[in-house]
């Protein structure tokens, strides 16, 4: 796999500038390696967050440089390594907002609030994990340990949305 290094220099005011590029940066799934030098694997995905990081650092008056990279062997273990522990708490995180989810659902069953108000807004919830479970997927290179747990748990939120939604249409008969 081809690597990628980015190294920038950016005013340390005003901070928006850097905290931008380090959301853009932590958003695609780079590697941060120290302070203002990360790691970018290749691949379209990861060549438009690049971008998109290289230009908020010139829209912030700095300097981007980027290198492509022959790491050796070691090194690979090591990035592969680094890269894989940050997909897997992404995805840890991402099990836990299934879990919360779901007891939103509980919740409102509990609660007996069967609108189609209240659907609408699950339903959006929903479509928050969906879109959220593609963007870890398409970064998750290496197979993270609880990608497979992670997929599981979107299921059972989308089954436990469809059984809300079955509720609020049989109550709206009654």
């Amino acid at each position: 796999m081809a690597w990628r290094l980015l190294t920038y220099r950016l005013a340390a005011e005003p901070s928006r500038h850097r905290v931008a590029v380090w959301r853009e940066l932590r958003r695609a799934g780079a590697v941060s390696l120290q302070q203002g030098i990360w790691a970018v694997p290749g691949g379209a995905p990861f060549d438009e967050a690049l971008q998109r990081a290289i230009g908020l650092i010139e829209r912030g008056d700095g300097d981007a440089f980027v290198f492509g990279v022959t790491p050796t062997e070691a090194t690979v273990a090591r990035l592969e390594g680094a890269f894989t522990a940050e997909r897997e708490a992404e995805w840890v995180e991402f099990v836990s907002e299934c879990g919360k989810f779901d007891a939103e659902i509980a919740g409102e069953i509990a609660k007996e609030k069967f609108t189609l108000a209240e659907l609408d807004e699950e339903e959006q919830n929903l479509d928050r994990l969906k879109r959220w479970y593609r963007e870890l997927r398409a970064r998750d290179l290496f197979g993270a340990p609880t990608a497979p747990v992670a997929e599981r748990r979107l299921k059972t939120s989308e089954e436990a949305l469809e059984d809300f939604a079955e509720r609020v249409f049989a109550a709206r008969e009654r």
